[in-house]
């Protein structure tokens, strides 16, 4: 019985640990890790009225277990954070938030539908297609360049925010496989494997 006591207290210090989307700070007087600078949706976008910039959005739920992956992972990259905190506003946006969100003259809610439900404002930027995780870029002038389900790696992550930071519809508006037919990768390459 003290060892499942033990587990549970355990699990439970484990839960209360996580954060999604978090500043860590790590122990015994270090500095803060720096991570990407998340914002909410009306912070990037009072920002944006300011000083127009390229976002990208990543569009998580709290149940969703490739989403605390990215977070682990991907979005704990050095080279990612460097590229999404110098040349993007970065937003965090649970798929599922039960808060409405002001956007300009729009109010976008929650709606309750099924065993979950959805908020409108994700729907909307992922055109319907509630799956998470999904990362979403808009360009400066708020269009929506593309929104990508799914897990992604640093390596291929990286890939895809320098495509999109070069990408412009109007000055530069390079195809993804030309940018990728000259794209250079700063990770080591992997190796392959031969079967024999």
């Amino acid at each position: 019985m003290k060892r499942f006591l033990t587990l549970i207290t355990l699990c439970v210090s484990v839960s209360f640990a996580f954060t999604q989307h978090g500043t860590e700070t790590s122990s015994e007087g270090d500095s803060e890790k720096v991570t990407i600078n998340w914002l909410s949706f009306e912070e990037a976008y009072a920002l944006h009225q300011k000083e127009p910039k390229k976002w990208v959005i990543d569009v998580w739920t709290t149940w969703c277990g490739w989403c605390k992956r990215m977070d682990a992972t991907t979005f704990s990259d050095s080279l990612i954070i460097d590229h999404v905190n110098q040349n993007f506003y970065a937003v965090s946006l649970d798929g599922e938030c039960k808060k409405d969100i002001k956007v300009g003259g729009n109010t976008y809610s929650f709606v309750n539908e099924g065993r979950r439900g959805y908020h409108r404002l994700p729907a909307e930027l992922m055109g319907g297609k509630m799956s998470y995780p999904t990362i979403v870029f808009l360009g400066e002038g708020l269009e929506n360049l593309s929104s990508l389900p799914g897990y992604k790696g640093a390596k291929d992550f990286l890939q895809i925010v320098e495509f999109f930071e070069a990408y412009d519809p109007e000055s530069n508006p390079i195809t993804w496989d030309d940018f990728v037919a000259t794209y250079e990768s700063p990770y080591p390459a992997e190796e392959e494997t031969t079967n024999n």
